[in-house]
């Protein structure tokens, strides 16, 4: 397929531009960037055409608004109605995103997301909703590692392997937001099991508070070192996808005083 820019972009486009979006941090959102780079050959388009396609859905992008942040300065009606549509559902059109990218680069949806068939039944429904799953929880971390930089909140660690996006709202407790990416937070494995717990929280003016159960322990130079320091401290906030306070307020119920 040629490369243009003149011809308009359809839906399954912009559902595969705002899936590359999620998990694109803003300082990549460049025509340099290797995933940008094999979209558009993808689509048949230039990487400046997919790079100025993932500026307009960031001028949409409340948190980058509210860092004084600007996307491309116009855009589309289209490009409006998928970002509503992902703020609606993103746990389907998440799945879609990645089906309909498998399919253009026929792939299957496993394979694409490293997921071992073998894990697998063979076929049926169950496959089907295990696949979802899977590929879904994959896409939750990519979009919210993203957005915080590949940073935890609270201790702005950056090893990958010891960061979790950890869900506000449980996955087992709220469906609809198992995919919302304003449902994360990114924090260090230690920081995602004390969330979990109620050992800490963040409030829904984005600072952290510790349980006293931690602060009074003594002698113990770890918690003061992992804990105690960051009590009432501002987290990191990310470039897009800002926690939702609402959320961040019902988790609240779990603190331990």
């Amino acid at each position: 397929m040629p490369k243009t820019t003149d011809r308009l972009w359809n839906r399954e486009e912009l559902i595969l531009a705002f899936n590359l979006y999620s998990k694109t941090p803003f300082g990549r959102i460049d025509q340099r960037n290797p995933e940008i780079i094999a979209l558009a050959q993808i689509l048949g388009r230039t990487a400046a055409s997919v790079t100025w396609k993932l500026s307009n859905f960031a001028r949409l992008d409340p948190a980058l608004k509210a860092r004084g942040i600007k996307g491309a300065s116009h855009g589309s009606k289209r490009e409006i109605e998928v970002w509503n549509e992902f703020n609606e559902s993103w746990d389907t059109l998440a799945f879609e995103g990645e089906r309909l990218r498998a399919k253009m680069l026929g792939q299957s949806v496993e394979r694409l997301n490293g997921i071992d068939e073998r894990e697998l039944p063979t076929e049926g429904k169950e496959r089907e909703r295990l696949v979802k799953v899977r590929v879904n929880q994959r896409l939750f971390r990519s979009a919210v590692l993203a957005a915080y930089g590949n940073r935890c909140c609270i201790t702005g660690i950056s090893v990958p392997a010891l960061l979790s996006a950890s869900h506000i709202a449980p996955w087992s407790v709220d469906s609809k937001n198992r995919m919302n990416p304003k449902n994360g937070l990114c924090l260090s494995l230690v920081h995602h099991r004390a969330f979990d717990i109620g050992l800490i929280k963040i409030t829904a003016q984005f600072r952290v508070k510790v349980s006293s159960t931690l602060l009074k322990i003594q002698n113990d130079e770890a918690v003061e070192t992992f804990f105690g320091r960051y009590d009432g401290q501002p987290v990191r906030l990310p470039n897009r996808f800002l926690p939702d306070p609402k959320l961040l307020r019902r988790h609240s119920r779990l603190f331990v005083p």
